[in-house]
């Protein structure tokens, strides 16, 4: 039975989501397009219509959107589709809105503006991306595909942006924007996986001392994590002892050396980055 869904949490995600479709649209909108640098996505299709033709580059990729949404729904369903609206319209109407008040790009530099405008499209769609949203694009798209046909949606995504970049010649005819555009595939690629990694980060503390019960106790009334102490026997003493297994978020591992500290400042510790972590209190294990 699924746990009904808090309006108070809702509301939440919906801000984060805004949040970061404002930075994905200051990138492109201040950015990208007024130094004539297209990315991949919807977005960079209707950047190439822009440049091509002067129509509005919000309106492209609202309609473009919309348009796949309808065929999404029959083939994805229309649950995963109308939860893309959401993003699209609100990616549109900011897109519009920071293109008027940024005709020029608030650098001269193309290469600066291109690095800083792959860097906050790639910041907002990772914290979009966290909160479980979309807004659409390449990704609906790539769903499509993946019902049909045996190929990972990572790889049909690769494909159509560079195949909309390299479009992107023919209509700036520059090979030096061209190559702006893969460095902001790549540099956007990068800052979503930085993105989703920080937000879901955790790491590994072994910890060894004599003083381990107390020890164990002041992580546990300080941190408020579950630990594990384990069998363990040094080397050269061969005096049995017991070792503290604790994993912790980024953010809390600061907590735990501290209430190491406090019991024990002689303390062993070894730390390590763990790739994902789930369980209660951490993530939740998701297998079709």
């Amino acid at each position: 039975m699924k746990k009904p869904i808090r309006l108070g949490a809702l509301i939440r995600s919906h801000i984060i989501i805004t949040f970061g479709l404002l930075c994905t649209t200051f990138g492109w909108g201040a950015f990208l397009i007024p130094s004539q640098v297209t990315g991949g996505g919807v977005s960079g299709i209707g950047a190439i219509i822009y440049f091509a033709t002067g129509f509005p580059a919000s309106l492209s990729y609202l309609i473009i959107n919309l348009a796949l949404v309808a065929v999404a729904a029959k083939i994805v369903g229309i649950g995963f589709a109308m939860r893309s609206v959401y993003g699209i319209i609100v990616f549109s109407l900011l897109l519009g809105l920071i293109q008027r008040y940024f005709p020029q790009p608030p650098v001269s530099d193309t290469f600066l503006a291109t690095v800083v405008g792959g860097i906050l499209s790639g910041i907002g769609s990772g914290i979009v991306f966290t909160q479980g949203g979309t807004s659409g694009g390449t990704d609906l798209i790539a769903l499509m595909v993946t019902r049909q046909r045996n190929i990972s949606p990572g790889r049909v995504i690769m494909i159509m942006d560079v195949i909309i970049i390299s479009s992107s010649f023919m209509v700036t005819h520059s090979l030096e924007r061209m190559i702006y555009g893969y460095c902001i595939m790549v540099t956007a690629s990068y800052v979503i996986d930085f993105v989703l990694a920080g937000n879901k980060q955790s790491y590994q503390l072994f910890i060894f001392s004599e003083k381990y019960e107390k020890v164990a106790e002041n992580i546990s009334e300080r941190v408020r994590r579950g630990l594990t102490l384990v069998d363990a026997q040094g080397w050269h003493t061969r005096k049995p002892t017991k070792m503290i297994l604790v994993i912790v978020r980024k953010y809390e591992v600061v907590a735990v050396f501290r209430a190491v500290k406090e019991i024990d400042p002689a303390a062993f510790i070894s730390m390590g980055s763990v790739m994902g972590v789930y369980g209660k209190g951490f993530d939740a294990i998701k297998v079709k």
